[in-house]
């Protein structure tokens, strides 16, 4: 992180508040995460920063992107949803984060439901390499079919990495929300179809090396990511998912919710396609609430300056457009697999 850019915060004021609120998220978050290693965890996590960055409520200032800075931060690499058209807030991001950050982005999705958003991904590239592999699906037309298949409203994107001995491909996606019931028909239909072509192609989709010919490779790890738009994991819209063939990790299930609103809704959803290879989960998993450390609710009338010029919008709402109405989810793997791979070997030998 470059905290140098703090000291061009003009107003003495909002730099003297923004740097309490970055040690007191720092604390936070050196106790809810476990802290990054070199070469034995991979901190995987998943965020929807409502509208990035749009100019609904104002454009988010330095104060913000120092806080959602060093919440990515913490982690090896992040699937990031409803990143709005302009690439400035991901360039701003990199700039904060340093040189060693790179991010992958898709081009902006067309037409009214997909609000022209784009996704995107965040690694640190001392830990984590891209495979070269990053595409965005479009769902195949069946054979005799006589209808186009149901496009999502914001495609999926997909790409390869490398940490430590394991290989991964994610696919994250911004599911369409539609009506506010737990069941809306196409967000069901989006998610059936995600999973169901994801999970049918997946040797098709592996950013793992390919040693011969013609070869699948069987070390890769299929992982979907990202904000599925789950009001319950006892919903159909769950059952999609699991039914495809994807498992969320147990420590994950324990979670109540990940939107900001306390509702236990379960929008944000981490599942892995089969099994794991060459990687396993810690059993460290969760959500973190930055609105515990900062734009807290007792921490309203500090913020009356920015918020003059939207009398009528709560408070609560406003600080969703300043930060997110979705909490940042993680999971811990482990990714040394040098003491299982010398016992395959022992047991080669052995034979």
């Amino acid at each position: 992180m470059y905290y140098t850019g703090l000291k061009k915060i003009e107003d003495p004021k909002v730099r003297r508040r923004t740097v309490v609120g970055l040690q007191d998220l720092r604390k936070a978050l050196s106790k809810e995460i476990p802290s990054r290693s070199a070469i034995d965890t991979l901190l995987l996590a998943t965020w929807n920063i409502r509208e990035f960055d749009s100019e609904k409520y104002g454009y988010r200032g330095d104060e913000q992107y120092f806080y959602i800075a060093e919440i990515i931060s913490r982690f090896d690499l992040i699937a990031i949803q409803e990143v709005r058209d302009g690439l400035y807030p991901l360039q701003k991001l990199r700039r904060i984060l340093g040189d060693d950050w790179q991010f992958l982005v898709t081009d902006v999705t067309l037409g009214d439901s997909g609000a022209t958003e784009r996704m995107a991904y965040f690694y640190d590239s001392r830990k984590v390499s891209f495979t070269g592999l990053a595409a965005e699906l479009v769902l195949p037309k069946a054979r005799n079919a006589k209808e186009n298949p149901l496009q999502l409203a914001r495609s999926p994107y997909i790409a390869g990495f490398r940490a430590g001995w394991a290989y991964l491909t994610l696919a994250t996606v911004h599911i369409y929300y539609g009506k506010g019931v737990k069941v809306d028909p196409r967000r069901l239909e989006e998610i059936r179809v995600f999973a169901k072509t994801i999970a049918e192609n997946a040797p098709r989709l592996s950013g793992a090396p390919q040693y011969e010919p013609g070869a699948r490779s069987k070390a890769d790890n299929l992982i979907i990511l990202g904000d599925f738009n789950i009001f319950n994991r006892e919903d159909v819209t769950m059952q999609a998912i699991t039914e495809a063939g994807f498992k969320v990790p147990e420590e994950l299930q324990e979670i109540p919710g990940t939107n900001v609103a306390k509702e236990k809704k379960h929008y944000d959803q981490i599942a892995y396609f089969n099994g794991l290879s060459r990687m396993k989960s810690t059993g460290k998993a969760g959500a973190f609430d930055f609105y515990n450390h900062v734009y807290r609710i007792g921490d309203e009338e500090l913020y009356n300056d920015e918020r003059g010029e939207y009398p009528k919008v709560s408070y609560r709402e406003w600080r969703t457009f300043q930060m997110s109405d979705h909490l940042p989810m993680w999971i811990e793997l482990q990714i040394d697999d040098t003491d299982s791979y010398l016992g395959d070997l022992i047991q080669d030998i052995d034979k």
